[in-house]
């Protein structure tokens, strides 16, 4: 799979384990990526997969979340990230 560089900007693309490292990989995509990296990942994981990742993160930006529980069909207090509160808030709203 082929990944700009921008999205992954701290950490090495070659120490990168596509297998073990798929939760962040997808996150970074679904939150910073564009649409043809969308189509890499959902290409390479699979939708049914992606689905059970995206339900089990920890943190999604409230828009992500908004377009995921739509996209799916599921509502969004089953997202894990739903249910756990952040202990330091954003202190600006961007």
């Amino acid at each position: 799979m082929d990944l700009p560089n921008y999205l992954f900007w701290d950490i090495d693309l070659t120490s990168l384990d596509f297998k073990k490292n798929a939760r962040f990989i997808i996150q970074r995509v679904i939150q910073k990526g564009s649409l043809n990296e969308w189509r890499s990942i959902k290409e390479f994981y699979g939708i049914d997969f992606i689905k059970q990742e995206i339900l089990m993160m920890r943190n999604l930006d409230i828009k992500t979340l908004q377009f995921f529980s739509t996209y799916f069909g599921i509502d969004k207090i089953n997202f894990r990230c739903s249910s756990i509160q952040q202990s330091t808030h954003q202190h600006f709203n961007f």
